[in-house]
């Protein structure tokens, strides 16, 4: 088991066991408690999620984050983070923003609630970012991708207002 820094509730590490796609919803998949997740044919080609999770962290947030959510000197590596990190929890930091502070540094995420090209996208970035956490991409921009789901047009135009 894991602890969350400043968090009471803990977490058993998510592997690519936990992470296996048991459901299909138009092309999104879900582990077997109802999370987003990822899906990777034996060719290569990764589920339209994970792809579009790819395009939207290399977007906004490796620019601190670093490259395929490696980390930088200015911001850990997501890789790591949600190795331990829940769905939920994933989705209010992005939302609302976090502050830590320790060892005489402080740190600060900020919110991207407002931001749309984050907002409307934050399942596709969890999805993208927990393949890589668990190993289940390799570093880089994903080769093949499957077709984009008519739900994501849908959901992409009902969020983005166009």
């Amino acid at each position: 088991m894991a602890l969350l820094i400043g968090s009471s509730i803990t977490f058993a590490a998510d592997d690519k066991q936990k992470a296996a796609a048991v459901t299909d919803e138009d092309g999104k998949y879900f582990d077997a408690d109802g999370n987003p997740t990822f899906k990777l044919q034996d060719d290569g080609t990764v589920d339209w999620y994970t792809f579009s999770g790819y395009r939207r962290y290399h977007s906004d947030c490796h620019v601190c984050h670093g490259p395929d959510g490696m980390g930088s000197s200015y911001a850990p590596g997501l890789v790591n983070s949600l190795k331990t990190m829940d769905y939920a929890t994933f989705l209010s930091i992005v939302a609302e923003g976090r502050k830590n502070v320790g060892g005489g540094k402080e740190s600060v995420m900020p919110a991207f609630g407002e931001n749309k090209n984050v907002y409307c996208y934050m399942d596709d970035i969890y999805i993208y970012l927990r393949a890589r956490a668990v190993d289940g991409i390799p570093r880089g921009r994903p080769p093949k991708k499957a077709d984009k789901p008519q739900a994501a047009k849908d959901q992409e135009t009902s969020c983005m207002g166009s």
